[in-house]
């Protein structure tokens, strides 16, 4: 399980919402923690879906992990571990796809992530780009000089 001397909940160095830092280096295909956390009924700020009635809240590290659309690590909530995707060097966060674990968000925003297959907005696996979300993608498109992106996704 998570261990102080191994990992952070610090702000991110764009001073956004806190995230989850290692203190050490992992490999790709390391386990990187086991997890817990309260199992509750609704999804929430810092839950993580395990079915799709039944969310886990951990206030203290996993509801922590910031998103990418091209994410370090991989969050199995059947087995409640995180495994690196990629190496992983010591003081970057730790990054996982939403939408890979949630059907629907508690709240959808604008990425951060900056990866060169970025959504530019996150939403969870099953639902739908609300309005806010569809001006935003139109902008970043366009501020890119694209009209539409294709997704992609890291294979493990």
């Amino acid at each position: 399980y998570p261990k102080k001397e191994d990992f952070n909940v610090q702000s991110r160095e764009s001073g956004k919402g806190d995230g989850v830092y290692t203190k050490k280096s992992f490999m790709r295909g390391e386990l990187v923690a086991r997890i817990t956390g309260n199992i509750v009924p609704n999804v929430n700020q810092h839950t993580l879906q395990m079915t799709p009635t039944t969310q886990m809240h951990d206030p203290y590290f996993t509801g922590f992990l910031l998103h990418s659309c091209s994410p370090n690590i991989y969050l199995d909530m059947t087995e409640f571990e995180i495994w690196a995707l990629r190496d992983i060097e010591a003081g970057q966060p730790l990054t996982m796809d939403y939408a890979t674990t949630e059907d629907v968000l508690f709240k959808q925003f604008p990425c951060l992530c900056g990866t060169p297959n970025c959504r530019y907005w996150i939403t969870g696996r099953k639902e739908e780009v609300n309005e806010e979300g569809q001006v935003h993608i139109s902008q970043e498109l366009k501020s890119h000089g694209r009209k539409s992106f294709e997704i992609v996704t890291d294979a493990c």
